[in-house]
């Protein structure tokens, strides 16, 4: 649970909530974690996988949608330029 809130940025009970209900939906199953019962791991199901996958299609689809004229170069830099703010944001955090 720490692990995906910190990732997330919400706190542990929120995590645990969000948790909860993703594996109650079936997206995710959990499982004790070998070597350590105080633990539990999360794994997505194929129906979590599926979700996943609509979701990137939706989030390709309204990036289309907003940015109409942009040259398929202007995209793949503004991409990379988001991609280079997630990795300067996650190196700050280490």
């Amino acid at each position: 649970m720490n692990d995906v809130a910190r990732e997330i940025g919400l706190d542990q009970s929120g995590a645990s909530r969000l948790i909860g209900s993703a594996a109650k939906a079936g997206h995710l199953t959990m499982v004790v974690a070998p070597g350590d019962a105080r633990r539990r791991e999360a794994s997505v199901t194929s129906a979590g996988r599926s979700m996943v996958d609509d979701a990137h299609r939706w989030q390709e689809e309204i990036f289309v949608r907003l940015t109409p004229g942009w040259s398929d170069t202007k995209r793949r830099e503004f991409q990379q330029a988001m991609v280079d703010l997630m990795d300067s944001s996650y190196a700050m955090d280490a």
